[in-house]
Order: C-alpha cells, then sequence, then structure tokens
C-alpha cells in the first residue's frame, strides 16, 4: 500500500490541530452559575473545507485530496450545556480529467468523478470559555463513494471523529459565530463487490478510506441554554413594631418575573392572623402576646426552581406601656383648715381607661377621680405628703407625690394671771395671820396649782400706811407655809415678794410656763430672816409661839 508524503503531512498537522482542540477543551473550566455569553440551544453549521486522504487505495487506484467545492452541514442539538446530539452532512466531488474542449479523457467521465458523502450522527461535548467554544465529537453513518477509479457510487458506513472550536461574535445578539477550523478524522468502508472477471477490475473492489476533513465556516446560534434570571422575592412588614390588636400590613417585593406567566402568592405567620393571597397580605395581631414573630412570603410562576422565590422578615408586638401619673395640689402651702385641691394628671400612651386613688400622711382626702380635695382640719403644723395613684384596665400602675405644707397660727405668749387674795383686816390682834377664809382662797389656789404643774406662784405681801413693813413680808410668808405645809407645793415653785404700802393684804399671781412676771414695785422677800409672831395660820389647837427676832423692816 502507497502512501501519499504529501498527504501524510496534511494528516499528520491535522491530526495535530484535532489533539491540541482536544486538549484544551478538556482543560477548560467553564463557570457554574452565571455565563459570559449565552449557550445556544441549536446550532447550524455550514462550512468548507478539503478532503485529504491517508490511506485510501483500491485496485492500486487512491483518491486524491479534493479542494473543489465541497461543503460540511451539521445541525446540532443541546441537551445540556455540554452535552448533545448532532447531525452532519458532508459532500466532496473531484473533477476527472478533460481535454481542452471539455471532452472525457482515457474513458473518464463527470459521472465517474471521485466522490465522497456522509452522513452521520452522534454526541457531541463542547467546553464554553467566555467566547470561545471548542468542541469534540464522535459520529458514525452511512457513507456513499464513487472511484477512485470506475466504482460506481455504493453505500457503505463511515465513522467520524474529531473537533474544533467557535468564537462567538459579539455583534447579532450572540447568533452567530466563527468556526475557523473543524479537524476530523473519518473512515469509510464500501464494498463495490467482486469483479466477474479481469478485465471489470477497476469497476469493483472494497474501499477502506482513512482521511483527514478539514473545514471552517459559519454557525447560526438559536436558542438560550442558559434558564432566565431566577425569580427573587423581598418582603418586609409595615409597621414593624405594633402594640396588640394594631394591623400590620406584609408586602412582597418579586424580580425576575416572566410577564407571560401567571404568579401565585402565598404567606404564612408565626403570629396573628393573616388574610390575602396577592403581593400584599394583613395580619391581625388581636390577642397577640408580646413577641417578635415571623412572616414568610413565596412567589410561584412554575414548577422549576428558578421560578419560584421565597422571604421572610420579622415584626415586633410590644407590650402595653404603662400609664402616667404627675400630682399637684393648690395652694401648697395653707393654714391648718383650709382645704386643698389635688389634681391628678394620669396619661395612657394607648388610652385604655383609667382608676384613681389617693394616700396621705394627715388630714383627710375626699372625691373620687382625678379632682379630689384634701381637708387640713386638725392637722398639726408641718408637710403632708400626698400619693396620687393611677391603674389602667389591665393593671399597670404608676404613682406621683406632692406635699402640703400646713402651718398653724402662733399660740399667744402665755401670761400671769391675778388669783384671790388673802385680806388680813378681820383679825386685829392677829394681823399676819391667815385665817380660815384666807386658807379657803388658798385651797383654791392650791388646786391651780397641781393643774399646771409647769406654773409658778407670786406671793405679794402688803402693809397698811399705819403698820411696819415687816407686817407685809410676815403675811408673804404666812401664806407660803400654808402652801408648802398643808397642801405639799413644791416651794421652790413660790416666789415671796414684798409689794407697796396700801393695805392689809397678800395678791396672789399665777405665772405659767413661758410667762414673765413683772415685778416692777416689789422686792424679794427672804423668808429665812423673818420672826414670825404667832401661828402662821389658823391650825385648830396648835399653840402660839413667840419668838423675837431682830430683821430689816421694809
Amino acid at each position: 500500500m502507497k502512501f501519499n508524503l504529501r498527504n501524510l503531512k496534511i494528516a499528520a498537522i491535522c491530526a495535530g490541530m484535532f489533539l491540541c482542540v482536544a486538549a484544551a477543551s478538556s482543560q477548560v473550566k467553564t463557570p457554574a452559575v452565571t455565563y459570559p455569553t449565552p449557550l445556544s440551544k441549536v446550532d447550524v453549521y455550514g462550512g468548507y473545507g478539503a478532503f485529504l486522504p491517508i490511506s485510501s487505495y483500491i485496485n492500486n487506484q487512491q483518491f486524491d485530496s479534493i479542494y473543489n467545492p465541497n461543503a460540511t452541514v451539521s445541525v446540532t442539538d443541546y441537551f445540556t450545556r455540554r452535552f448533545g446530539l448532532q447531525i452532519e452532512g458532508g459532500y466532496f466531488s473531484a473533477s476527472s480529467l478533460r481535454g481542452s474542449y471539455g471532452q472525457c479523457v482515457n474513458g473518464a467521465c463527470s459521472d465517474r468523478d471521485q466522490t465522497l458523502y456522509t452522513a452521520e450522527a452522534g454526541p457531541i461535548f463542547r467546553f464554553p470559555h467566555g467566547r470561545f467554544v471548542p468542541f469534540v465529537h464522535v459520529l458514525a453513518g452511512g457513507a456513499k463513494v464513487r472511484g477512485p477509479y470506475l466504482q460506481p457510487l455504493h453505500w457503505g458506513y463511515g465513522l467520524t471523529g474529531g473537533g474544533g472550536v467557535d468564537y462567538i461574535l459579539p455583534w447579532f445578539h450572540n447568533m452567530l459565530a466563527v468556526r475557523p477550523i473543524q479537524a476530523d478524522v473519518q473512515y469509510e468502508h464500501v464494498d463495490h463487490g467482486v469483479a466477474p472477471v479481469v478485465s471489470q477490475l477497476n469497476y469493483y473492489g472494497t474501499n477502506d478510506i482513512t482521511n483527514v476533513k478539514l473545514s471552517g465556516g459559519l454557525v447560526l446560534r438559536f436558542g438560550d441554554m442558559q434558564p432566565p434570571p431566577a425569580v427573587m422575592e423581598d418582603c418586609n412588614a409595615s409597621p414593624m413594631s405594633v402594640y396588640p390588636g394594631e394591623p400590620i400590613v406584609v408586602t412582597g417585593a418579586p424580580s425576575n418575573l416572566n410577564p407571560k406567566k401567571k404568579v401565585v402568592y402565598s404567606w404564612t405567620t408565626t403570629g396573628g392572623q393573616i388574610t390575602g393571597s396577592d403581593v400584599t397580605a394583613n395580619i391581625s395581631t388581636v390577642g397577640l402576646a408580646p413577641g417578635t414573630y415571623t412572616i414568610s412570603g413565596k412567589v410561584v410562576q412554575g414548577n422549576k426552581p428558578w421560578e419560584q422565590a421565597s422571604c421572610s422578615g420579622n415584626f415586633t408586638v410590644k407590650p402595653y406601656d404603662p400609664p402616667t401619673i404627675s400630682c399637684s395640689a393648690d395652694p401648697s402651702t395653707v393654714l391648718a383648715g383650709t382645704p386643698v385641691a389635688i389634681t391628678a394628671a394620669g396619661m395612657s400612651p394607648q388610652n385604655r381607661s383609667l382608676t384613681y386613688s389617693y394616700t396621705s400622711t394627715g388630714g383627710q382626702i375626699t372625691g373620687s377621680g382625678a379632682h379630689v380635695s384634701l381637708s387640713t382640719a386638725s392637722v398639726p403644723g408641718g408637710p403632708i405628703t400626698v400619693t396620687c395613684n393611677v391603674v389602667d384596665d389591665l393593671g399597670k400602675t404608676a404613682t406621683a407625690t406632692t406635699t402640703v405644707t400646713v402651718t398653724v397660727p402662733a399660740a399667744p405668749a402665755p401670761t400671769t394671771s391675778n388669783l384671790c387674795s388673802v385680806s388680813f383686816t378681820r383679825d386685829r390682834k392677829r394681823p399676819v395671820r391667815v385665817d380660815n377664809e384666807g386658807k379657803a382662797c388658798l385651797d383654791d389656789i392650791a388646786l391651780t396649782l397641781q393643774r399646771q404643774a409647769d406654773a409658778k406662784l407670786v406671793i405679794i405681801g402688803k402693809n397698811s400706811p399705819d403698820e411696819k413693813g415687816i407686817a407685809a413680808a410676815e403675811r408673804s410668808a404666812n401664806v407660803r407655809l400654808y402652801l408648802t405645809q398643808e397642801k405639799g407645793i413644791d416651794p421652790a415653785r413660790i416666789d415671796v415678794r414684798q409689794g407697796a404700802v396700801s393695805d392689809r393684804s397678800v395678791d396672789n399671781v399665777l405665772v405659767p410656763a413661758g410667762a414673765t412676771f413683772a415685778d416692777a414695785g416689789t422686792t424679794m422677800v427672804d423668808t429665812s430672816a423673818i420672826h414670825q409672831h404667832g401661828q402662821p395660820y389658823g391650825r385648830p389647837g396648835a399653840p402660839v409661839a413667840h419668838r423675837h427676832r431682830k430683821h430689816h423692816q421694809q
């Protein structure tokens, strides 16, 4: 079997190109989610090329390389991003030798031109990388061959393996690509039968053709394997924070929807009652306990994953705020006995019903509601704290206080008072002795001193002009003796004085605690220096003693 050296070189070059394309394709890494250019669903290729036989001898005749008008056409349908099914047809025809006028030479005519038809199908794998799309394919099918000499057209089978690369043009909406090279190694087997006689050997025989087919051309790209942008959904609740019973509106914000398809919305929530099945829905929070809840939404346009989307958001139910209260008094300072107006100003942020109550550290509160009165009757002076209380229908409370200052009129300063006087005019023989009538007066004075234990008594003895001053001193001393000895009055509570000359008597002045005795016209008497003459006061059966002692006469 003879091999054409030129064809061997071409075959080697084509094989090398094929191996390079295959190796490059196997190393291509494509993105998993996004694609720089659309991936076509169907490719239609049309190209022009060359038929380069490597081994094609039959009866010592070999096919020639064919560069005459030829065509390679394929239609590829991709099932995934990389895998598809390809149907390819090829046509190559060489012209027979002709004379100067087109006549057949050596018996060859156009119906004896070397011709190769292929109709094959098989899997194809592509490896997109940006705008470059390398591919490899393996095809099998029928091959119809005429020649290389006088063998007529006859069907056999063929195999093709190879690859190439497309470049997607950035124009025409990515629908056109250039295929600069497609290199395939082909094998065709055609049995023309056995010659019945030796003279017909050029019409029969078996064609086993191994060749390289090179082609290049344009690719029309249709469809898009890349799924449309996935549907997306966002949702939010408004307002996001409410009190129990306040409504909430949830709104979905879908994107990448297909306007030609129906949209179905659905909503769920972990709290409250939700109504609505459109892009918006309403949530009732009546009776919902305070806390954080989740709202979930879903939008569906089909069964495919990119035709569905979900979203979620949160809303918060706040507990009711407690009421607030302020408390005031008018006036805030009063005299005891003056009523005071107490005003409580309560407020509920959620307008709950309010109930008021009051307490105080003094006085008496009358009335109800936000306005009451504080009575200060019989209240001692000083501050009174009034507490205003408010409670709403949920039992939440608040308190505030105010102070009322009660003043009491100053008590008048205590003054001295004149008590009964003791007369010494009835007994001329004993002019300084306290008689029974005098004792009756002194008994009343003793009772007064016993009732007012903090009071003092001032005894003022007086004498008439015809008497010596010692008589006044003795009279005062005798009254003192009666009160201390007979009535048990503490001597320290009694002051003895001598008054101006006027008559024979003793005046008694009560000096309460805090009062001051005006001592004008009187002098203190030293009772220890007085010499008594007879009995100081009448005592039945008591002896009369006379002692003489010098003293200073006033």
